[in-house]
Protein backbone atom coordinates (compact mmCIF):
# COMPACT_ATOMS: atom_id res chain seq x y z
CA UNK A 1 0.00 0.00 0.00
CA UNK A 2 1.48 3.30 -1.12
CA UNK A 3 2.01 6.03 1.34
CA UNK A 4 2.16 8.53 -1.58
CA UNK A 5 -0.17 12.19 -1.32
CA UNK A 6 -2.55 12.40 -4.07
CA UNK A 7 -4.26 15.31 -5.49
CA UNK A 8 -6.88 15.48 -8.38
CA UNK A 9 -7.53 18.70 -11.12
CA UNK A 10 -10.92 18.43 -12.82
CA UNK A 11 -11.11 19.74 -17.21
CA UNK A 12 -14.43 21.00 -16.97
CA UNK A 13 -14.13 22.13 -20.93
CA UNK A 14 -16.81 23.04 -23.61
CA UNK A 15 -17.00 18.94 -24.87
CA UNK A 16 -16.46 17.07 -21.39
CA UNK A 17 -15.34 16.84 -17.51
CA UNK A 18 -12.21 14.92 -17.08
CA UNK A 19 -10.41 14.34 -13.83
CA UNK A 20 -7.03 13.63 -13.65
CA UNK A 21 -5.16 11.76 -10.27
CA UNK A 22 -1.67 12.52 -9.98
CA UNK A 23 1.07 11.88 -7.16
CA UNK A 24 1.69 15.17 -5.45
CA UNK A 25 5.41 14.92 -5.35
CA UNK A 26 6.47 14.34 -8.96
CA UNK A 27 3.27 14.78 -11.16
CA UNK A 28 2.63 11.06 -12.14
CA UNK A 29 -1.04 10.65 -13.46
CA UNK A 30 -2.52 7.46 -11.50
CA UNK A 31 -5.50 7.72 -13.15
CA UNK A 32 -7.91 9.32 -15.52
CA UNK A 33 -11.60 9.53 -15.92
CA UNK A 34 -13.87 11.66 -18.44
CA UNK A 35 -17.59 12.26 -19.13
CA UNK A 36 -19.26 14.15 -22.14
CA UNK A 37 -21.17 17.56 -21.74
CA UNK A 38 -23.50 18.59 -24.40
CA UNK A 39 -23.16 20.45 -27.64
CA UNK A 40 -23.99 23.81 -28.15
CA UNK A 41 -23.05 27.69 -26.56
CA UNK A 42 -25.59 27.53 -24.26
CA UNK A 43 -26.15 24.71 -21.02
CA UNK A 44 -27.45 24.31 -17.88
CA UNK A 45 -24.58 23.92 -15.08
CA UNK A 46 -26.47 21.09 -14.02
CA UNK A 47 -25.35 19.32 -17.26
CA UNK A 48 -21.80 20.09 -15.71
CA UNK A 49 -22.49 18.83 -12.02
CA UNK A 50 -23.41 15.77 -13.64
CA UNK A 51 -20.26 15.03 -16.11
CA UNK A 52 -18.39 15.58 -12.52
CA UNK A 53 -20.19 12.88 -10.63
CA UNK A 54 -19.91 10.09 -13.32
CA UNK A 55 -16.26 10.90 -14.03
CA UNK A 56 -15.88 10.79 -10.74
CA UNK A 57 -17.55 7.75 -9.42
CA UNK A 58 -16.59 4.52 -8.75
CA UNK A 59 -14.06 5.54 -6.46
CA UNK A 60 -11.93 8.14 -8.46
CA UNK A 61 -11.26 10.17 -5.99
CA UNK A 62 -10.72 7.90 -2.62
CA UNK A 63 -7.50 8.62 -1.05
CA UNK A 64 -7.22 12.46 -2.79
CA UNK A 65 -6.04 14.89 -0.40
CA UNK A 66 -7.13 18.13 -2.27
CA UNK A 67 -8.88 18.66 -5.98
CA UNK A 68 -8.68 22.08 -8.16
CA UNK A 69 -11.10 22.41 -10.82
CA UNK A 70 -9.57 24.35 -14.16
CA UNK A 71 -13.01 25.53 -16.12
CA UNK A 72 -13.94 27.21 -19.79
CA UNK A 73 -12.81 30.85 -19.31
CA UNK A 74 -15.86 33.18 -19.87
CA UNK A 75 -18.85 31.34 -19.44
CA UNK A 76 -21.92 33.54 -17.65
CA UNK A 77 -23.60 31.78 -15.11
CA UNK A 78 -26.31 33.68 -13.02
CA UNK A 79 -27.49 32.87 -9.81
CA UNK A 80 -30.12 34.63 -7.42
CA UNK A 81 -30.53 35.09 -3.88
CA UNK A 82 -30.67 31.22 -3.07
CA UNK A 83 -27.70 30.26 -5.27
CA UNK A 84 -30.31 28.93 -7.93
CA UNK A 85 -29.46 28.87 -11.43
CA UNK A 86 -31.14 31.91 -13.39
CA UNK A 87 -30.63 30.82 -17.09
CA UNK A 88 -28.78 28.29 -18.85
CA UNK A 89 -25.51 29.23 -19.01
CA UNK A 90 -23.59 31.13 -22.05
CA UNK A 91 -20.34 30.01 -22.93
CA UNK A 92 -17.24 31.33 -24.51
CA UNK A 93 -18.17 30.50 -28.04
CA UNK A 94 -21.62 31.88 -28.22
CA UNK A 95 -21.63 35.11 -30.55
CA UNK A 96 -25.17 36.48 -30.13
CA UNK A 97 -23.11 39.62 -27.44
CA UNK A 98 -21.55 40.76 -30.25
CA UNK A 99 -23.85 43.71 -30.67
CA UNK A 100 -23.34 44.37 -26.62
CA UNK A 101 -19.65 44.12 -26.98
CA UNK A 102 -19.36 47.15 -29.53
CA UNK A 103 -22.11 49.49 -27.87
CA UNK A 104 -20.21 49.00 -24.11
CA UNK A 105 -16.79 49.95 -26.34
CA UNK A 106 -18.76 52.98 -27.67
CA UNK A 107 -20.10 53.41 -24.47
CA UNK A 108 -16.69 53.86 -22.48
CA UNK A 109 -14.58 55.68 -24.99
CA UNK A 110 -13.14 52.91 -27.78
CA UNK A 111 -10.97 49.76 -27.56
CA UNK A 112 -7.99 51.98 -25.72
CA UNK A 113 -10.13 52.93 -22.47
CA UNK A 114 -11.55 49.15 -22.51
CA UNK A 115 -7.57 47.95 -22.45
CA UNK A 116 -6.83 50.81 -20.02
CA UNK A 117 -9.59 49.27 -18.06
CA UNK A 118 -8.96 45.96 -17.73
CA UNK A 119 -6.51 44.62 -20.73
CA UNK A 120 -9.02 43.92 -22.96
CA UNK A 121 -10.61 44.79 -26.33
CA UNK A 122 -14.03 43.66 -26.07
CA UNK A 123 -15.48 40.50 -27.80
CA UNK A 124 -18.72 38.34 -27.62
CA UNK A 125 -16.50 36.19 -25.91
CA UNK A 126 -15.80 38.06 -22.81
CA UNK A 127 -18.91 37.48 -19.89
CA UNK A 128 -19.29 41.35 -19.33
CA UNK A 129 -20.31 41.43 -23.01
CA UNK A 130 -22.90 38.38 -22.08
CA UNK A 131 -24.60 40.81 -19.31
CA UNK A 132 -25.38 43.38 -21.23
CA UNK A 133 -27.14 40.95 -23.93
CA UNK A 134 -28.69 39.55 -21.10
CA UNK A 135 -30.28 42.55 -19.17
CA UNK A 136 -31.31 43.80 -22.46
CA UNK A 137 -32.97 40.90 -24.09
CA UNK A 138 -34.13 38.80 -21.03
CA UNK A 139 -35.23 41.38 -18.47
CA UNK A 140 -37.60 38.90 -16.50
CA UNK A 141 -34.87 36.52 -16.49
CA UNK A 142 -32.19 39.08 -15.34
CA UNK A 143 -34.32 40.65 -12.74
CA UNK A 144 -34.07 37.97 -10.50
CA UNK A 145 -30.17 37.37 -10.92
CA UNK A 146 -28.19 38.16 -7.79
CA UNK A 147 -24.71 37.08 -8.39
CA UNK A 148 -22.49 36.12 -11.29
CA UNK A 149 -19.76 33.29 -11.51
CA UNK A 150 -17.72 31.54 -13.88
CA UNK A 151 -18.31 28.01 -14.67
CA UNK A 152 -14.70 27.06 -12.82
CA UNK A 153 -16.30 28.92 -9.96
CA UNK A 154 -19.54 27.37 -9.74
CA UNK A 155 -18.20 23.52 -10.28
CA UNK A 156 -16.20 24.65 -7.52
CA UNK A 157 -18.73 26.05 -5.35
CA UNK A 158 -20.75 22.74 -5.66
CA UNK A 159 -18.08 20.55 -4.53
CA UNK A 160 -17.85 22.04 -1.50
CA UNK A 161 -21.50 22.40 -1.48
CA UNK A 162 -21.85 18.91 -1.74
CA UNK A 163 -19.15 18.14 1.15
CA UNK A 164 -20.72 20.74 3.14
CA UNK A 165 -17.72 23.09 3.18
CA UNK A 166 -18.76 26.10 1.41
CA UNK A 167 -18.49 29.38 2.71
CA UNK A 168 -18.48 31.52 -0.01
CA UNK A 169 -18.17 32.32 -3.97
CA UNK A 170 -14.58 32.09 -4.84
CA UNK A 171 -12.82 32.55 -8.21
CA UNK A 172 -8.54 33.35 -8.48
CA UNK A 173 -6.79 36.26 -10.80
CA UNK A 174 -6.99 33.96 -13.87
CA UNK A 175 -10.21 33.00 -14.45
CA UNK A 176 -11.19 36.72 -13.53
CA UNK A 177 -9.31 38.79 -16.08
CA UNK A 178 -11.41 36.84 -18.59
CA UNK A 179 -14.44 38.69 -17.65
CA UNK A 180 -14.39 42.61 -18.61
CA UNK A 181 -14.73 43.43 -15.29
CA UNK A 182 -11.56 42.65 -13.31
CA UNK A 183 -8.27 44.04 -14.21
CA UNK A 184 -5.44 42.00 -14.29
CA UNK A 185 -3.42 45.04 -14.24
CA UNK A 186 -4.56 46.54 -11.05
CA UNK A 187 -5.26 43.54 -9.38
CA UNK A 188 -9.20 44.19 -8.94
CA UNK A 189 -13.11 44.86 -9.85
CA UNK A 190 -14.37 47.24 -11.82
CA UNK A 191 -17.68 46.49 -10.38
CA UNK A 192 -18.51 50.39 -12.38
CA UNK A 193 -18.06 48.37 -15.15
CA UNK A 194 -20.28 45.38 -14.18
CA UNK A 195 -22.98 47.67 -13.32
CA UNK A 196 -22.82 49.91 -16.93
CA UNK A 197 -23.66 46.64 -19.06
CA UNK A 198 -25.91 44.88 -16.60
CA UNK A 199 -27.66 48.54 -15.55
CA UNK A 200 -27.23 47.32 -11.50
CA UNK A 201 -25.41 45.61 -9.19
CA UNK A 202 -24.34 42.11 -9.08
CA UNK A 203 -22.25 40.01 -6.59
CA UNK A 204 -19.33 38.45 -7.06
CA UNK A 205 -17.02 35.71 -6.06
CA UNK A 206 -13.98 36.54 -3.90
CA UNK A 207 -10.36 36.29 -5.49
CA UNK A 208 -8.10 34.17 -4.40
CA UNK A 209 -4.35 33.93 -4.49
CA UNK A 210 -3.11 31.59 -6.63
CA UNK A 211 -1.99 28.93 -3.50
CA UNK A 212 -5.03 29.53 -1.51
CA UNK A 213 -7.93 26.70 -0.61
CA UNK A 214 -11.48 28.14 -1.39
CA UNK A 215 -12.66 25.52 1.64
CA UNK A 216 -12.83 22.10 2.59
CA UNK A 217 -14.70 19.25 2.45
CA UNK A 218 -16.23 17.53 5.02
CA UNK A 219 -14.26 14.14 3.72
CA UNK A 220 -11.45 16.78 4.76
CA UNK A 221 -10.36 17.00 1.16
CA UNK A 222 -8.95 20.56 0.31
CA UNK A 223 -10.73 22.30 -2.56
CA UNK A 224 -7.76 25.01 -4.07
CA UNK A 225 -8.82 28.05 -5.76
CA UNK A 226 -8.89 26.46 -9.41
CA UNK A 227 -8.35 28.54 -12.68
CA UNK A 228 -9.22 29.03 -16.16
CA UNK A 229 -8.82 26.66 -18.42
CA UNK A 230 -5.67 27.94 -20.22
CA UNK A 231 -4.05 29.06 -17.06
CA UNK A 232 -4.41 25.63 -15.85
CA UNK A 233 -2.88 24.27 -19.29
CA UNK A 234 0.21 26.77 -18.33
CA UNK A 235 0.45 25.26 -15.06
CA UNK A 236 0.24 21.80 -15.93
CA UNK A 237 3.04 22.09 -18.55
CA UNK A 238 5.66 23.90 -16.70
CA UNK A 239 6.59 26.38 -18.41
CA UNK A 240 10.19 27.90 -18.90
CA UNK A 241 10.66 31.54 -20.54
CA UNK A 242 10.62 31.61 -24.25
CA UNK A 243 7.46 28.71 -24.57
CA UNK A 244 5.09 29.68 -26.16
CA UNK A 245 2.12 27.41 -26.25
CA UNK A 246 -0.16 26.92 -28.72
CA UNK A 247 -3.38 24.65 -28.31
CA UNK A 248 -5.11 23.13 -31.43
CA UNK A 249 -8.45 22.12 -29.76
CA UNK A 250 -12.31 23.25 -30.13
CA UNK A 251 -10.77 26.76 -30.24
CA UNK A 252 -7.09 27.44 -30.82
CA UNK A 253 -4.90 29.53 -28.21
CA UNK A 254 -1.66 31.41 -28.30
CA UNK A 255 -0.18 31.84 -24.48
CA UNK A 256 2.74 32.12 -22.66
CA UNK A 257 3.76 33.35 -19.29
CA UNK A 258 4.73 37.10 -18.37
CA UNK A 259 6.10 38.86 -15.88
CA UNK A 260 4.08 42.14 -16.86
CA UNK A 261 0.81 42.99 -18.35
CA UNK A 262 0.93 43.44 -22.19
CA UNK A 263 -1.40 46.21 -23.50
CA UNK A 264 -2.58 45.56 -27.05
CA UNK A 265 -5.49 48.21 -28.16
CA UNK A 266 -5.40 45.90 -31.32
CA UNK A 267 -7.28 42.80 -29.65
CA UNK A 268 -5.05 40.25 -30.62
CA UNK A 269 -3.64 39.87 -27.71
CA UNK A 270 -5.59 40.04 -24.42
CA UNK A 271 -4.01 40.99 -21.06
CA UNK A 272 -5.12 37.80 -18.70
CA UNK A 273 -3.37 36.98 -15.88
CA UNK A 274 -2.38 33.22 -15.04
CA UNK A 275 -2.57 30.92 -12.46
CA UNK A 276 0.72 31.72 -10.37
CA UNK A 277 0.96 35.31 -9.55
CA UNK A 278 2.10 36.26 -13.04
CA UNK A 279 0.48 37.37 -16.22
CA UNK A 280 -0.68 34.86 -19.16
CA UNK A 281 -0.67 37.43 -22.24
CA UNK A 282 -3.27 35.13 -24.68
CA UNK A 283 -4.72 35.14 -28.17
CA UNK A 284 -7.50 32.84 -28.88
CA UNK A 285 -9.85 31.88 -32.39
CA UNK A 286 -13.10 30.37 -32.68
CA UNK A 287 -11.63 27.78 -35.26
CA UNK A 288 -8.97 25.16 -34.77
CA UNK A 289 -9.38 21.10 -34.93
CA UNK A 290 -12.28 20.87 -35.91
CA UNK A 291 -11.12 23.03 -39.16
CA UNK A 292 -9.44 19.76 -40.47
CA UNK A 293 -12.36 17.80 -39.24
CA UNK A 294 -14.77 19.71 -41.95
CA UNK A 295 -12.14 19.48 -44.24
CA UNK A 296 -11.76 15.53 -44.06
CA UNK A 297 -15.54 15.85 -44.49
CA UNK A 298 -15.67 18.16 -47.07
CA UNK A 299 -13.04 15.79 -49.30
CA UNK A 300 -14.71 12.30 -48.12
CA UNK A 301 -12.20 10.90 -46.04
CA UNK A 302 -11.14 10.47 -42.18
CA UNK A 303 -8.45 12.59 -40.34
CA UNK A 304 -5.68 9.81 -41.28
CA UNK A 305 -6.26 10.47 -44.86
CA UNK A 306 -6.44 14.30 -44.59
CA UNK A 307 -2.97 13.91 -43.35
CA UNK A 308 -1.67 11.85 -45.59
CA UNK A 309 -3.18 13.91 -48.28
CA UNK A 310 -1.41 17.29 -46.96
CA UNK A 311 2.24 15.77 -46.87
CA UNK A 312 1.62 14.69 -50.47
CA UNK A 313 1.18 18.41 -51.47
CA UNK A 314 3.85 20.58 -52.11
CA UNK A 315 3.95 23.75 -49.63
CA UNK A 316 1.63 26.48 -51.01
CA UNK A 317 -1.14 23.93 -51.56
CA UNK A 318 -0.30 25.05 -54.95
CA UNK A 319 -1.88 28.76 -54.53
CA UNK A 320 -5.01 27.65 -52.29
CA UNK A 321 -5.71 29.55 -49.20
CA UNK A 322 -8.12 28.83 -47.08
CA UNK A 323 -9.71 31.41 -44.57
CA UNK A 324 -10.73 28.98 -41.43
CA UNK A 325 -13.63 31.37 -40.18
CA UNK A 326 -16.31 28.28 -40.49
CA UNK A 327 -17.69 29.14 -36.64
CA UNK A 328 -17.17 33.63 -37.57
CA UNK A 329 -13.88 34.41 -35.84
CA UNK A 330 -13.44 35.81 -32.26
CA UNK A 331 -9.56 37.15 -33.20
CA UNK A 332 -9.53 38.81 -35.57
CA UNK A 333 -13.13 40.05 -34.44
CA UNK A 334 -15.40 38.99 -37.23
CA UNK A 335 -18.28 36.72 -35.67
CA UNK A 336 -20.38 36.83 -38.83
CA UNK A 337 -17.47 35.86 -40.81
CA UNK A 338 -17.49 32.50 -43.13
CA UNK A 339 -14.80 30.77 -44.35
CA UNK A 340 -13.20 31.71 -47.86
CA UNK A 341 -11.38 29.29 -50.10
CA UNK A 342 -9.27 32.00 -52.60
CA UNK A 343 -7.04 30.40 -55.61
CA UNK A 344 -9.19 27.94 -56.76
CA UNK A 345 -7.87 26.92 -60.64
CA UNK A 346 -8.87 23.85 -62.37
CA UNK A 347 -4.56 22.63 -62.15
CA UNK A 348 -4.72 22.87 -57.85
CA UNK A 349 -8.28 21.57 -57.68
CA UNK A 350 -7.05 18.22 -56.02
CA UNK A 351 -7.87 16.48 -52.74
CA UNK A 352 -4.37 17.08 -51.88
CA UNK A 353 -4.27 20.63 -52.38
CA UNK A 354 -7.27 20.98 -50.15
CA UNK A 355 -6.02 19.10 -47.21
CA UNK A 356 -2.47 21.29 -47.20
CA UNK A 357 -4.76 24.56 -47.48
CA UNK A 358 -6.83 23.20 -44.36
CA UNK A 359 -3.96 22.45 -42.36
CA UNK A 360 -1.49 25.73 -43.59
CA UNK A 361 -5.35 27.64 -42.93
CA UNK A 362 -5.52 26.50 -39.80
CA UNK A 363 -2.05 27.11 -38.27
CA UNK A 364 -1.92 30.88 -40.10
CA UNK A 365 -4.93 32.04 -37.64
CA UNK A 366 -2.17 31.02 -35.14
CA UNK A 367 0.56 32.37 -36.26
CA UNK A 368 -0.81 35.71 -36.06
CA UNK A 369 -0.57 35.31 -32.19
CA UNK A 370 2.78 34.16 -32.55
CA UNK A 371 3.75 37.05 -34.01
CA UNK A 372 2.03 39.95 -31.82
CA UNK A 373 3.55 38.66 -28.78
CA UNK A 374 6.93 38.71 -30.83
CA UNK A 375 6.08 42.58 -31.59
CA UNK A 376 5.52 42.68 -28.06
CA UNK A 377 8.54 41.81 -26.56
CA UNK A 378 7.92 38.44 -26.20
CA UNK A 379 10.60 36.00 -27.03
CA UNK A 380 9.62 33.03 -28.77
CA UNK A 381 12.51 29.76 -28.67
CA UNK A 382 10.02 27.09 -29.21
CA UNK A 383 6.23 26.26 -29.92
CA UNK A 384 4.85 24.11 -27.77
CA UNK A 385 2.09 22.26 -29.55
CA UNK A 386 -0.75 20.58 -27.98
CA UNK A 387 -4.68 19.81 -28.30
CA UNK A 388 -6.16 17.35 -30.56
CA UNK A 389 -5.04 18.66 -33.37
CA UNK A 390 -1.65 18.48 -32.47
CA UNK A 391 -1.73 14.53 -33.15
CA UNK A 392 -1.28 15.55 -36.76
CA UNK A 393 1.73 14.37 -38.66
CA UNK A 394 0.82 17.23 -40.96
CA UNK A 395 0.28 19.88 -38.61
CA UNK A 396 3.34 18.83 -36.81
CA UNK A 397 5.74 19.30 -39.86
CA UNK A 398 4.39 22.24 -41.37
CA UNK A 399 3.98 23.84 -38.46
CA UNK A 400 7.68 25.00 -37.85
CA UNK A 401 8.39 26.70 -40.64
CA UNK A 402 5.32 28.93 -39.99
CA UNK A 403 6.08 29.97 -36.90
CA UNK A 404 9.51 30.18 -37.49
CA UNK A 405 10.43 28.07 -34.46
CA UNK A 406 11.09 24.76 -33.42
CA UNK A 407 8.15 22.96 -32.32
CA UNK A 408 8.12 20.29 -29.17
CA UNK A 409 4.94 18.19 -28.66
CA UNK A 410 4.67 16.74 -25.09
CA UNK A 411 3.73 13.46 -24.88
CA UNK A 412 -0.15 13.25 -25.00
CA UNK A 413 -1.58 14.08 -21.60
CA UNK A 414 -4.55 16.11 -19.50
CA UNK A 415 -2.60 19.07 -19.34
CA UNK A 416 -5.66 21.09 -17.89
CA UNK A 417 -6.23 18.90 -15.67
CA UNK A 418 -2.92 18.32 -14.78
CA UNK A 419 -2.52 22.12 -14.12
CA UNK A 420 -5.16 22.09 -11.92
CA UNK A 421 -4.25 18.74 -9.50
CA UNK A 422 -0.76 20.53 -9.74
CA UNK A 423 -2.34 24.01 -7.97
CA UNK A 424 -4.20 21.58 -5.92
CA UNK A 425 -0.39 20.19 -4.78
CA UNK A 426 0.47 23.51 -4.10
CA UNK A 427 -2.42 24.62 -2.20
CA UNK A 428 -1.92 21.60 0.11
CA UNK A 429 1.81 21.78 0.57
CA UNK A 430 1.65 25.79 1.93
CA UNK A 431 4.85 26.41 0.04
CA UNK A 432 5.81 29.61 -2.04
CA UNK A 433 5.92 27.86 -5.36
CA UNK A 434 3.87 25.23 -6.76
CA UNK A 435 5.87 21.80 -6.88
CA UNK A 436 7.94 21.22 -9.74
CA UNK A 437 6.74 18.38 -11.76
CA UNK A 438 8.58 17.06 -15.20
CA UNK A 439 6.87 17.35 -18.41
CA UNK A 440 7.15 14.62 -21.08
CA UNK A 441 8.11 15.38 -24.36
CA UNK A 442 6.95 13.28 -27.78
CA UNK A 443 8.86 14.52 -30.19
CA UNK A 444 10.52 17.63 -31.93
CA UNK A 445 10.46 19.32 -35.03
CA UNK A 446 13.00 21.80 -36.06
CA UNK A 447 12.64 24.38 -38.62
CA UNK A 448 14.07 22.75 -42.00
CA UNK A 449 16.62 24.25 -44.34
CA UNK A 450 14.36 25.94 -46.85
CA UNK A 451 11.21 25.46 -45.00
CA UNK A 452 10.96 29.18 -43.55
CA UNK A 453 11.14 31.06 -47.30
CA UNK A 454 8.00 29.09 -48.44
CA UNK A 455 6.46 28.89 -45.14
CA UNK A 456 6.74 33.30 -45.53
CA UNK A 457 4.95 33.01 -48.14
CA UNK A 458 2.03 31.01 -47.60
CA UNK A 459 1.59 33.23 -44.36
CA UNK A 460 1.68 36.55 -46.52
CA UNK A 461 -0.54 35.32 -49.03
CA UNK A 462 -2.95 34.27 -46.26
CA UNK A 463 -2.41 37.70 -44.35
CA UNK A 464 -3.27 39.16 -47.66
CA UNK A 465 -6.74 37.77 -48.18
CA UNK A 466 -7.63 38.62 -44.35
CA UNK A 467 -6.57 42.11 -45.67
CA UNK A 468 -8.77 41.94 -49.10
CA UNK A 469 -11.33 39.96 -47.66
CA UNK A 470 -12.28 41.57 -44.30
CA UNK A 471 -9.90 44.97 -44.10
CA UNK A 472 -7.96 43.73 -40.82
Amino acid sequence: MSDRTLVAGVDSSTQSTKIVVCDAATGEVVRTTRAPHPDGTEVDPQRWWEAYEQASGDGVLDGVSAIAVGGQQHGMVTLDEHDGVVRDALLWNDTRSAGAAADLTAELGGTAAWVDAVGLVLVPSFTVTKLRWFAQHEPELAARAARVVLPHDWLTGRILKQGNGFERWTTDRGDASGTGYWSAGTNDYRLDLLKTAFGRELEVPEVLAPSAAAGRTDSGMLVAAGTGDNMGAALGLTLSPGDVVVSLGTSGTVFTPHDSAIRDETGAIAGFADATGRHLPLMCTLNAARVLGAAATMIGVDLAELDRLALAADPGAGGLTLLPYLDGERTPDLPDATGTLSGLTRSNATPENLARAAVEGMLCNLVNGVDALRRHGVAVERVLLIGGAAASQAVREIAPGLFRAPVVVPAPGEYVGIGAARQAAWALSGEAAPPTWQLEVDSEYAVRSGQETAAAEVVARYQALVASTHGV
